[in-house]
C-alpha cells in the first residue's frame, strides 16, 4: 500500500506541468484506463485541456490510472491539494467521484459519461446515438456488399446505444443492409486489447463486412488497422482517427470531449460553472463526424449531402434516432 500511495504521489507530480503561482484556478483530470494517448475517448480530453492551457495560460495537472483502485485514490489526492474543477473521465468513475465529492463539498467535479447527483458535480453526458446514425448512414453508402461490422469495447449500454444508432443509419440509407456486431469483452481490458479488436475485425471481414465501425477505445487501433490492411475501411471514434489510416479510415464519429472539457475548466476560471446534467448531440455540436483531407476522396457530395439532411432532420425532429438507454432496446 505504501509502494502504491508513493507511486499515485509521483504520478500526480509528474502528470503536468508546474502550476503557476496565484492562479485562480487549479484544473485537474483523472483519465480512464487506456491512458491519456489512447488516441479516441482519452485523449480528446487531454486535447481539450491542452487546448485550454493555450487559450488561458493556465497550467493543469492530470493522472493516468493503471488499476480501477486509483481512481479515487488520484480524485482525493488531487482534491486536498486544492485542485478545482477535477475532471474524471469515464463512467467508471461515478462511484468514486460520487464518495470523494462528499468529502470534500468545496471542490469542483465534472464527469463525463455518467450523472452523479450532488451539489458540487457536473454531469456531462452525450447522444452517442445521433453523431452513430451519421456514421451509420456513411457506411452503408459506402458499402459495396452490403455488409457492414461494428465493434464495441466493453458491453455496456452505453456501447450498446453507439451500436443501436449506427444501425438505424445503416437502415435508413439501405434497409436491407446487414450490421455484424461483436462487443469485445465484459471488464475493463475491453477497452485495451488492440489485438482483439483486430481478430473481430478480420472474422467480420471474412463473413462480409467492408466498412467496420469501432466504439472501443483503445482496442479499435486494432480494429482500424485490421481493416485498413484488409484494403476495407475502418471508421473511428470519439477523437478525429481519420489521419491513422489515411484513406481507409471512411470518417470518425466525433464525441467533443475536448469542448466538455474546456467549457468545464473556462466556467471555473470565469466564475459561471455549475453543477447539474449537461447533454449535448448535433444540435448543441456535442456529437459529429469528420471530413478532412484523410478522408475527402471517400465521401461524394451525395454521402456527404444524404448525412447533412439527416443532422438537420435529426435536430429538427424529423428523423427520431432512439436512444438505447432509456429501454435498453434496439428496435
Amino acid at each position: 500500500m505504501r509502494s502504491t500511495i508513493l507511486g499515485l504521489a509521483a504520478g500526480l507530480f509528474l502528470g503536468g506541468a508546474a502550476l503557476a503561482q496565484g492562479q485562480a484556478v487549479k484544473p485537474a483530470i483523472v483519465y480512464d484506463l487506456g491512458g491519456k494517448f489512447d488516441k479516441s475517448f482519452n485523449e480528446g480530453v487531454y486535447t481539450g485541456a491542452e487546448q485550454f492551457k493555450k487559450d488561458a495560460g493556465v497550467e493543469y495537472r492530470d493522472f493516468e490510472i493503471q488499476n480501477d483502485a486509483q481512481r479515487e485514490q488520484a480524485l482525493r489526492r488531487f482534491a486536498r491539494d486544492g485542485y478545482s474543477p477535477i475532471v474524471a473521465v469515464g463512467f467508471s468513475q461515478a462511484s468514486a467521484v460520487e464518495k470523494v465529492a462528499k468529502e470534500f463539498p468545496n471542490a469542483k467535479f465534472t464527469i463525463i459519461d455518467m450523472v452523479v447527483d450532488a451539489p458540487n458535480v457536473q454531469s456531462i453526458v452525450f447522444k452517442e446515438h445521433e453523431g452513430s446514425f451519421l456514421v451509420g448512414l456513411l457506411a452503408a453508402k459506402a458499402s459495396k456488399t452490403g455488409k457492414v461490422g461494428f465493434v464495441g469495447g466493453m458491453d455496456i449500454p452505453l456501447i450498446r446505444k453507439f451500436a443501436c444508432g449506427y444501425v438505424q443509419g445503416v437502415k435508413y440509407a439501405n434497409p436491407q443492409g446487414e450490421v455484424l456486431q461483436n462487443m469485445t469483452g465484459t471488464t475493463g481490458a475491453a477497452w485495451t486489447d488492440p489485438v482483439k479488436g483486430g481478430e473481430l475485425a478480420k472474422a467480420q471481414i471474412d463473413r462480409g463486412a467492408d466498412v467496420i465501425y469501432h466504439a472501443a477505445g483503445g482496442t479499435g487501433i486494432g480494429v482500424l488497422r485490421a481493416a485498413a490492411d484488409a484494403g476495407k475501411l475502418g471508421i473511428g471514434v470519439d477523437s478525429n482517427q481519420n489521419m491513422l489510416h489515411p484513406g481507409k479510415v471512411l470518417t470518425s464519429m466525433l464525441k467533443r470531449v475536448d469542448v466538455a472539457t474546456v467549457d468545464s475548466f473556462k466556467a471555473a476560471k470565469d466564475g459561471t460553472w455549475k453543477p447539474g446534467v449537461t447533454v449535448l448531440g448535433l444540435k448543441e455540436n456535442g456529437v459529429g463526424w469528420a471530413l478532412d483531407d484523410n478522408n475527402r476522396s471517400l465521401i461524394t457530395p451525395d454521402m456527404k449531402s444524404a448525412a447533412d439532411k439527416a443532422a438537420a432532420d435529426i435536430v429538427s425532429g424529423a428523423i427520431q434516432v432512439h436512444d438505447y438507454m432509456a429501454d435498453q432496446k434496439c428496435p
